[in-house]
């Protein structure tokens, strides 16, 4: 196989990043004194990640990276930080949906990730706590987890559906 046949064959995912930027970012400490007073006890940290890809033009896309970290204590939150962080995503060819999907949702993240990071450690240091630097996302499995359980949910649509006929 040439070259060009071999470019030919698989899908290019060469994109130009647009821009980054901060769509929304909230941080709450409700009672900081209460903590800095009584620090024996380490936070309990629980991290969630969203990830959606909007189209916004011919070949463009906006990847939205959700994160929300939040730490509590005893059952009591410390901290609350949500980040909507976001990038546009043009990309130089046309692609079929079913090999454009995985791009937008695992690789495009991936690029934002380490920006999102930053911007969560600064704000945590900002409050007053020790910087949060996020362990590395493994984008792929997110995706995969988020396909099996829209898997599931058609599966259990459709036989809620044939309970009622």
């Amino acid at each position: 196989m040439t070259d060009k046949a071999a470019a030919n064959a698989t899908p290019s995912m060469a994109f130009q990043v647009g821009a980054q930027y901060i769509q929304d970012l909230s941080f709450e400490s409700p009672n900081p004194l209460k903590y800095f007073t009584s620090t024996e006890d380490k936070p309990n940290i629980d991290v969630s990640v969203d990830v959606q890809a909007d189209p916004v033009g011919d070949k463009a896309f906006e990847v939205m990276l959700g994160t929300t970290v939040k730490a509590t204590v005893k059952g009591e939150t410390v901290f609350l930080l949500e980040l909507d962080y976001r990038g546009l995503f043009t990309f130089e060819a046309e692609m079929k949906p079913e090999d454009l999907r995985p791009i937008l949702l695992i690789e495009c993240p991936r690029f934002l990730f380490p920006f999102a990071r930053q911007i969560i450690a600064e704000t945590t240091a900002q409050g007053g706590f020790p910087p949060l630097s996020l362990a590395p996302i493994d984008f792929a499995a997110l995706y995969r987890q988020q396909a099996d359980q829209a898997a599931s949910q058609v599966v259990e649509e459709e036989k809620e559906a044939a309970k009622v006929h």
